[in-house]
């Protein structure tokens, strides 16, 4: 655990969707953080400018405001870049996608949650981390039954990304503005507010609006091995309706399996390991609320402490 100085020089990670769909939030966390550090403001319009911000931070601790997917782009970012270990992370949640900041402990208002990144600590968190240099920091689930109860697949729409309208610039202190950039003055020549209220109100409708899939049968019972430190834990003999793993304590993962009843209810194994391998049919699994696959075999293992998150002291 470490002190968070409220000097420190900040790099303000504002994702676009957050400026578009809580434009007030976004201000208000802007000016709580410059009232009380000096920061770098960064709007960028896409994944390469915001993958060229977290590069070009120099000692600048990063803090990300948006939903849930962007945490996870930044943290992303910092693994492939193999500086996890010595640059925490902070969060100022925005966006519609908050139960993962929410399960860390992160505060969801603005002004809490801006506070939090000034005064907190910073706190060193486990992190699961697959072959393909994948991360996962909260709970994945196989199959990736979404909150609806049906089963999304690899086509859903990531409301959370980064392409789109927002403009990129920076600032140090108080000053660059949080809006957006691209439009220019171009916009009061197209109709001024109006018009851009108008995009505002689309842009909210769109990220509202869940992904449109085609209709497809809810989750049936998977076949599938699933080893734990190289102990089979299920063969591909015993049906599974669900596979669940998440960090646990002290560096290893708790995974819950649970099999296909027939007759009397079939208990849940769960054990805890650090290594997890499931393998068998073509599978999806969602992961801190992004689907991934199919794949034919995923091995994730815990990283102890493998990265930090700045949460309230």
């Amino acid at each position: 655990m470490t002190e968070v100085a409220a000097s420190d020089q900040l790099l303000v990670v504002i994702d676009p969707v957050a400026r578009w769909t809580d434009g007030e939030s976004v201000r208000i966390a802007k000016d709580v953080l410059s009232a009380g550090a000096t920061t770098k403001v960064c709007l960028p319009e896409g994944p390469e400018e915001f993958a060229r911000a977290l590069a070009r931070r120099g000692s600048r601790r990063p803090v990300v405001v948006g939903d849930d997917r962007a945490l996870l782009r930044a943290v992303s970012l910092l693994h492939r870049q193999r500086e996890l270990a010595g640059c925490g992370v902070s969060l100022v949640p925005v966006g519609g996608v908050l139960s993962l900041a929410r399960a860390l402990g992160v505060p969801v208002g603005a002004v809490a949650a801006a506070r939090a990144v000034l005064d907190g600590v910073e706190r060193r968190l486990d992190l699961l981390v697959d072959e393909s240099d994948g991360v996962v920091l909260g709970a994945l689930r196989i199959p990736p039954v979404g909150a609806d109860g049906g089963m999304r697949g690899a086509e859903e729409v990531e409301v959370g990304g980064l392409g789109g309208v927002g403009g990129f610039g920076d600032a140090e202190g108080s000053g660059g503005s949080v809006g957006f950039g691209s439009f220019g003055g171009g916009a009061s020549g197209l109709g001024g507010h109006a018009w851009l209220r108008t995009c505002q109100s689309l842009v909210r409708t769109l990220a509202a609006r869940p992904a449109r899939v085609a209709s497809v049968p809810g989750p049936g019972p998977s076949r599938l091995r699933v080893e734990v430190d190289g102990v089979t834990l299920v063969d591909l003999d015993q049906p599974v309706e669900a596979v669940s793993v998440a960090p646990g304590v002290a560096g290893g993962a708790e995974v819950e399996v649970r099999p296909v009843s027939v007759g009397a209810e079939a208990s849940p194994l769960r054990v805890v390991g650090r290594r997890v391998t499931v393998s068998g049919a073509d599978f999806r699994y969602r992961a801190d609320s992004v689907v991934s696959g199919p794949v034919r075999t995923r091995t994730w293992t815990v990283r102890e402490g493998g990265w930090g998150l700045t949460l309230p002291s």
